[in-house]
């Protein structure tokens, strides 16, 4: 081959690797920049959604103040194409109806403002959780005080439409007092979107539902929900990311059930429960979120009362072993978040009204305070949207 030749080779493959960069790599975040945007509970000191800058590399944040006013957008998810930002309105009664409300949200990226684009109701009191299915076209709502599950259309314009499916769940739990009803407090559908799990706090059960892709709907899967002891009060719960193992963090109980995920029919079964606390603890105490690691090797959850983070390791079997309790910093530590590097975790403490920083270990799970703390009203949900 002569040296002119080589040089065309070499020119060629260059165009070839630079093409495969720009039109087939996925993409990534190279600066490691992000807004991060808190939903919180509005009153004397907050007026709905909030939005930081931060920087993964520095582990710096700097706040952009309120990007929209709403009333008490207590959790929120960002879509895949990251310009549409929805927000559940956690009340009870919605122009008149038992229900409340799930906003819609244009997102400007450099400025980290929203803009309403419309509000629906969400068929049903207190919704308190929403999410997206894989392909992006269903919102999905879980109503605390109406017991009830929905899913939404989103139209091209990212607006939502009226509700594709609905369920309300029925019976009711072990305790008198929050267990006299049904009360939904997550929804989230599994890695290749065939079926939609439901926490159901008054039920004590982990519902399980077919959901259709095509047209938005939900049926009960047979069999129908994996259940916890009673008086567990299954709050929140989280996929492990190989598609084995769910976890669900219990309220009322205070522990964490690992299960066994059989993907293609979607059975769980219950394989390990295991306590947030540590064993001197005696106080009142009310667990609120879960999280596992992006490395599958750790799971996290949070102590309301104790006001910690329950570190554990998990085997390659999906059980569970306690590694530390870290105090949070503040109050009420409601949710936290882990960042999309997986290197901080973001604690809401509401009682506090801040955002407390913590640094992960990679190799151990283990937690290290920053020592950097946003000031967020109230705040109750975090998410993270990369910047380009």
């Amino acid at each position: 081959m002569t040296r002119r030749s080589i040089a065309i080779a070499i020119a060629v493959l260059a165009l070839l690797f630079t093409a495969i960069s720009v039109w087939g790599a996925p993409k990534t975040n190279a600066k490691g920049s992000y807004l991060v945007y808190v939903g919180t509970y509005t009153g004397p000191t907050s007026k709905g959604i909030y939005a930081y800058r931060f920087n993964a590399a520095t582990g710096q944040s700097n706040s952009l103040g309120l990007v929209a006013e709403t009333t008490n957008p207590s959790f929120l998810v960002v879509d895949r194409t990251r310009r549409f930002l929805y927000a559940v309105n956690e009340v009870s009664d919605y122009q008149g109806q038992k229900s409340g409300g799930v906003s819609a949200f244009a997102i400007d990226r450099k400025t980290g403002r929203l803009t309403l684009l419309n509000e629906v109701a969400s068929r049903g009191a207190d919704p308190c959780y929403v999410t997206l299915d894989k392909t992006g076209k269903y919102v999905l709502v879980a109503n605390y005080g109406g017991g009830s599950v929905a899913a939404f259309p989103v139209r091209k314009d990212g607006r939502l439409g009226e509700p594709s499916a609905f369920v309300q769940h029925t019976g009711r739990g072990h305790d008198p007092e929050r267990q006299e009803a049904p009360h939904a407090h997550e929804i989230e559908v599994s890695k290749d979107n065939r079926f939609a799990l439901a926490a159901d706090l008054g039920l004590d059960e982990l519902l399980v539902y077919h959901f259709d892709a095509a047209h938005g709907t939900l049926s009960s899967n047979t069999p129908p929900f994996a259940q916890v002891k009673p008086g567990s009060g299954p709050r929140h719960f989280a996929f492990h990311p190989s598609g084995k193992f769910v976890y669900v963090i219990n309220e009322m109980g205070s522990t964490v059930t690992a299960l066994s995920y059989d993907s293609a029919n979607g059975v769980l079964q219950e394989k390990q429960t295991i306590s947030t606390l540590p064993q001197d603890f005696k106080g009142k105490n009310d667990t609120a979120e879960i999280e596992v690691h992006p490395n599958g090797k750790f799971l996290y959850g949070s102590n309301r009362g104790h006001d910690s983070i329950a570190v554990f390791a998990i085997d390659a079997q999906g059980m569970l072993k306690a590694v530390e309790y870290v105090s949070t910093e503040g109050k009420t530590p409601r949710s936290f978040a882990i960042d999309p590097t997986g290197s901080f975790l973001f604690v809401a403490d509401q009682g506090s009204n801040k955002i407390a920083v913590f640094r992960i270990d990679s190799s151990t799970g283990r937690l290290t305070s920053t020592g950097h703390v946003l000031d967020a009203p109230s705040p109750v949900c975090i998410k993270f949207l990369a910047m380009e």
